[in-house]
């Protein structure tokens, strides 16, 4: 028998899973690694321990599943998005620490361009928006911080791509610089119609075009292991951004299918296949896949900056708890949050109103406010962010949602999970399987090494569901969500209030 091995790296922790050509986890791995926080609004990773998470991860899962190197037909790699890694080629190490997609470092650059006029032809050209969410104003900076960085980079002495790009090019002993499409149409710089480097966008930001990767279909042969890393080269078959993965992995392939990931953040996906849908919301218009030679599929994004980190920020920030799970059990003390309302704008505010400069707030505290309070507001907020995406959603569509598709690690919560049913007002469907991002990853890398010939054969596996029905009126839904604008439009204003 053969098997596949996805490779999944994210925000907080790398994980790998070795599957059979049935899509049976046969073994896995997940290792955390360090965040760093150097200045307010500042997110960085060590390259460097992200590429040794990622393959020994990898190599521990192998060894758990007891099967050879040998017998691995292929390698799937789904990553964190928008974040940066800039090396040197000869060395193979980076030169600055990678810049990660909650970073906020370049927000007065960003907003002098809003200034500008200069967010409408971003928009055109790429889908997004000139928010530092995106990869190019951090490699911008960065190639502004570094000595020489323009002229070294220009010289081709330099690279830089997204994670995925870092983790093929040490995986292959530095002869494969690639990304995929749906990386790629996360820096800022693809051009969304062509799927090529945009000139223009490149020039906007002062970025040669030498420093980056090429850019390949996501279900394809990108290259293959160095035999160092496990003990014999492997063909990797895939490349995909991790909420794509998950899109994929919840086999949204039918245009209008929806999916919500609960990771650090939260990322909700429509799919809308060939054509993309020009967002008049503030959602992004975004890659989705492109298998082999098939034309470029689409999607319509919205995303929360702080999701599964707000139970962090209890956990690592306020102490309340020792473990991330335990939110359940404490928010499940009361019935209510007892009026209290968090906006968890700690990295400022995603869709739909990319405010950089909103913060954190939690709000309507008495001395009868208690910890399982605060936990149960927290839980709330993600559920009420994810609502603001819904809610902007419909109004791109003509189609209101009647179904949303929810995995990640914080969908594992039945609390979390009633709530945005009756907040949504639309029925949540929660697999079995709710780690859908490497098993994107594992499905898009069997298409590349031809387990299967199309998507539509993947429809076949079968995958239990638990189902939430919306449990308030909708009087009440329109009461909590009310009072959850006012709340944001606090947080968007702080500075006023003190």
């Amino acid at each position: 028998m053969k098997y596949l091995l996805a490779l999944d790296h994210g925000t907080t922790s790398s994980r790998a899973v070795v599957y059979d050509c049935e899509l049976n986890p046969v073994a896995s791995a997940r290792r955390e690694f360090a965040q760093y926080f150097p200045k307010p609004g500042w997110v960085e990773h060590d390259a460097m321990e992200i590429w040794e998470s990622v393959v020994g991860t990898g190599r521990e899962a192998v060894a758990a599943s007891g099967i050879a190197a040998t017998d691995i037909l292929a390698v799937g790699i789904t990553n964190q998005r928008e974040t940066v890694v800039l090396w040197d080629r000869e060395t193979g190490r980076p030169v600055h620490r990678a810049i990660v997609w909650q970073d906020r470092r370049t927000e007065d650059y960003l907003a002098a361009l809003r200034e500008c006029g200069k967010e409408s032809f971003i928009q055109d050209r790429t889908g997004l928006l000139a928010d530092p969410y995106f990869s190019a104003s951090k490699l911008h900076w960065m190639l502004r911080e570094i000595p020489d960085g323009h002229k070294r980079a220009a010289n081709g002495d330099l690279a830089a791509g997204t994670v995925d790009s870092w983790l093929i090019y040490k995986l292959t002993n530095g002869r494969e610089h690639v990304t995929d499409v749906s990386n790629a149409s996360r820096t800022m710089l693809m051009n969304l119609q062509t799927g090529t480097w945009d000139t223009e966008m490149l020039s906007l930001f002062d970025i040669p075009e030498a420093l980056l990767p090429k850019i390949t279909p996501t279900s394809s042969l990108l290259g293959a292991s160095a035999a160092e890393w496990f003990g014999v080269p492997l063909s990797i078959t895939a490349c995909v951004g991790d909420q794509q993965a998950a899109l994929f992995g919840q086999l949204c392939t039918s245009p209008g299918m929806v999916k919500c990931t609960y990771g650090t953040g939260c990322f909700l996906l429509k799919f809308l296949g060939e054509n993309i849908a020009r967002s008049h919301n503030r959602l992004l218009s975004t890659v989705a896949w492109k298998l082999g030679e098939s034309p470029i599929q689409y999607a319509l994004e919205g995303s929360v900056f702080m999701g599964g980190a707000a139970i962090q920020w209890l956990r690592d920030g306020l102490g309340i708890l020792r473990s991330a799970p335990e939110v359940n059990e404490l928010a499940g003390r009361v019935q209510t949050s007892g009026g209290v309302i968090l906006v968890p704008a700690f990295t400022g505010l995603g869709a739909p109103y990319w405010d950089a400069s909103a913060r954190g707030m939690l709000i309507g505290m008495t001395r009868g406010t208690t910890s399982a309070h605060i936990a149960r507001a927290t839980l709330e907020a993600i559920a009420f962010q994810v609502t603001d995406l819904v809610t902007a959603m419909d109004k791109d569509s003509n189609h209101p949602m009647q179904l949303l598709r929810v995995d990640g690690g914080a969908s594992a919560s039945d609390l979390l999970m009633q709530c945005q049913a009756d907040l949504c007002g639309v029925q949540v469907e929660r697999p079995e399987n709710i780690e859908t991002t490497a098993l994107g990853a594992a499905m898009l890398a069997g298409l590349g090494a031809g387990v299967w010939k199309s998507a539509g054969e993947l429809h076949d596996q079968p995958n239990r569901m638990t189902l939430f029905t919306p449990a308030i009126t909708a009087k009440d839904r329109r009461g909590r969500l009310k009072t959850w604008k006012r709340a944001v439009r606090r947080a968007q204003h702080w500075e006023q209030s003190l």
